[in-house]
């Protein structure tokens, strides 16, 4: 593995090109990509389990349980990166990944790559590894290099997002319950909740939804509450009770407990470990 760390040795930029580095369950402190060049298999992300097969990119978000189970053997690199090195929040203007790349319940981490894409995007990979064999490789065109690799991904994301419109694959009941449960996640917690709102039975409601979004209602419906945690906890100096309020949890013990739950860290651990963003100390 290459390394770009900070004084306090965590770190800050990493590529690995390990064919067995997510072997294993793990979760990361740091944004992570993984490129793989050939293979496949599944890849498990907390709660969803998505079939991929390479060319492909595969995306998580900091402290996410991720592994790859391969069924083909895999040709893959890993590029890693602290959000106090890049910040993609506060770089949206420049890369719009946040909400299409990372955090984004809706949609499977992945993006599909022709071979042309693939090709230029193990070119950039080699490069940027060429550049951290330099004695005292310069931060500014490493961070070059990962904003020009993010907004690649991006714009493959969107491409890939734009040809797979097709309305046959659309279920606009599952579209209803995105729109509902971004709506009232802080209020309905219940799989049954939304199915009454939709009309559905709430045994058509959970094959349907587990169908679409390769998750359950139940697991969407936490995830999407710990999503809007994870954004305060990372773009926001609220107090963890301040957040937990906000979050409509009876305390913040009770708060803490959730997130652990789920997470498998306490709320001030993520916050640690992902470290508050410069966005937090922009004018509102």
């Amino acid at each position: 593995m290459k390394r770009i760390c900070s004084s306090s040795d965590e770190t800050l930029l990493a590529l690995d090109a390990g064919e067995d580095c997510l072997a294993t369950p793990v979760q990361f402190s740091e944004y992570t990509m993984v490129f793989v060049e050939e293979g496949e298999g599944l890849y498990h992300a907390d709660f969803g389990a998505f079939p991929f097969k390479g060319p492909v990119l595969l995306f998580s978000t900091p402290l996410q349980l991720i592994y790859i189970e391969q069924q083909r053997a895999c040709k893959m690199s890993m590029l890693q990166f602290h959000s106090d090195f890049y910040c993609i929040e506060y770089h949206k203007a420049q890369v719009a990944c946040n909400g299409l790349l990372f955090n984004n319940i809706y949609i499977e981490p992945s993006v599909k790559m022709t071979e042309r894409e693939a090709r230029v995007f193990k070119h950039l990979l080699e490069e940027l590894s060429e550049e951290f064999d330099i004695t005292g490789c310069d931060e500014i065109v490493m961070r070059g290099y990962l904003q020009l690799l993010l907004a690649k991904s991006s714009s493959m994301k969107t491409r890939s997002s734009a040809n797979l419109a097709d309305p046959k694959e659309r279920d606009e009941q599952m579209e209803h319950f995105r729109q509902l449960l971004d709506q009232h996640y802080l209020t309905l917690h219940k799989p049954a909740d939304y199915a009454a709102l939709l009309a559905m039975s709430p045994n058509n409601f959970t094959k349907r939804c587990t169908k679409y979004f390769k998750k359950s209602p139940s697991a969407m419906i936490q995830e999407r509450l710990i999503l809007e945690a994870k954004r305060q906890l990372h773009l926001t100096r609220r107090s963890i009770k301040e957040i937990a309020y906000s979050l409509q949890f009876s305390d913040e013990f009770y708060f803490s407990r959730f997130f652990k739950k789920f997470t498998r860290v306490s709320p001030q651990t993520f916050r640690q470990r992902t470290g508050i963003s410069i966005v937090a100390d922009l004018p509102q």
